[in-house]
């Protein structure tokens, strides 16, 4: 059976996710991100909580920053006016705490930024340790979640949209902090109890959503997790306590893949080739990229390039880099999420330009550097 793959994906406003791979995409597709402060500014949207809980407030906002995505980046073609079906959306709800909010952590919103969970809360051993799958999935979160999906069904039809589900070890850290990385090793069974828990929820919670979703007529049937904080552990407790939850959420979807954030994910290429069905992968600029190409043939590649990198590097530093990425890695995906206010739009544009050429044979290195980026 050919693997089905994953492509990076960013909702408007909301934080990076994956979708279906479809056969369109170039050897180096762009994939472009930009931090809620950047539509605040210019658009004047509000993401506070009416932004997570009504979807007729965000179909509008959603509508007015499309609109100015495409006016600002007329080159970048997934911004596409001529639809509107992705405006009615579970995107971005509640940004990347969706979990949490089943354990019964409230959010700290903002006009100008995604929502965050209040500095002094964290869950006791204690606490964790009575939750159980079936009483989480009863939280009024879910209830709620539901609800927007019904009143989206029964006004636009289909219910788009891709949910941050992140992955065991990321809710795990969201639930309990630092601390965790001293629970691997003072209470290792609690970790694989807490883990468990957690995989359980994703999976089923994840599976309820996205049947209703079919159901409306928007196919999905995937979760990719995010292991930002891999780089905190061993590829060895990697393997020992997270594989195991990674891979029963790889069996139980279509699709799966794997977010590692920016980092070098040279040390854990061995554990991470160990997982089935590896649509997706993305690793940061440090990792070595021509053994990931080597090592995962027919996944769908990625490389998170920094916003600050694009907004701080000067135009020959750029184009190296990209150049480096073709030649390394691609066919694959160039991604650049939480894009500041601040970073010019030629900066943006000029970085589409460079990714162009590279993919269609016209890349000179000795050329001017491409406009925009100098």
């Amino acid at each position: 059976m050919a693997l089905l793959t994953l492509r990076n994906h960013i909702p408007i406003a909301g934080p990076a996710r994956r979708e279906p791979a479809d056969g369109s995409e170039t050897d180096m597709r762009v994939s472009f991100g930009f931090e809620p402060a950047w539509f605040h500014r210019r658009c004047g949207i509000d993401f506070s909580e009416q932004w997570h809980t009504d979807p007729f407030y965000r179909y509008e906002s959603l509508k007015i920053m499309k609109s100015e995505l495409v006016k600002a980046f007329p080159s970048v073609s997934h911004w596409d006016l001529s639809r509107s079906d992705d405006l009615s959306t579970i995107s971005g709800i509640y940004g990347i705490y969706l979990i949490q909010r089943l354990y019964g952590i409230g959010l700290l919103y903002a006009p100008d930024r995604w929502p965050m969970i209040p500095p002094d809360v964290r869950l006791s051993v204690e606490e964790l340790e009575r939750c159980d799958a079936d009483a989480l999935l009863r939280s009024p979160i879910v209830e709620a979640l539901f609800g927007q999906m019904d009143t989206i069904r029964s006004q636009w039809g289909r219910i788009h949209g891709y949910l941050n589900w992140q992955g065991v070890l990321n809710n795990a850290f969201h639930l309990r902090g630092q601390d965790l990385f001293l629970d691997f090793y003072a209470r290792p069974e609690f970790v694989h109890q807490l883990f468990s828990t957690l995989c359980d929820v994703m999976i089923r919670f994840a599976g309820m959503v996205q049947q209703r979703q079919r159901s409306s007529g928007f196919y999905i049937n995937q979760l990719s997790v995010s292991n930002c904080v891999m780089n905190m552990i061993s590829p060895d407790m990697y393997r020992e306590f997270v594989f195991p939850y990674d891979e029963k959420i790889a069996l139980s979807f279509e699709r799966f893949g794997v977010h590692t954030c920016n980092w070098d994910i040279t040390p854990y290429i061995d554990v991470l080739g160990g997982l089935p069905k590896m649509g997706y992968l993305d690793m940061g600029l440090a990792s070595d990229l021509a053994r990931v190409k080597q090592r995962f043939p027919h996944t769908r590649r990625a490389v998170l390039y920094s916003a600050v990198a694009l907004h701080d590097n000067p135009a020959r530093v750029i184009e190296k880099d990209m150049q480096r990425i073709f030649e390394q890695l691609s066919p694959c995906d160039v991604v650049v999420a939480d894009i500041q206010h601040a970073t010019p739009d030629s900066k943006i544009n000029g970085l589409m330009a460079v990714c162009r050429a590279l993919e269609s044979g016209d890349w000179n290195p000795h050329r001017q550097p491409a406009k925009g980026l100098a």
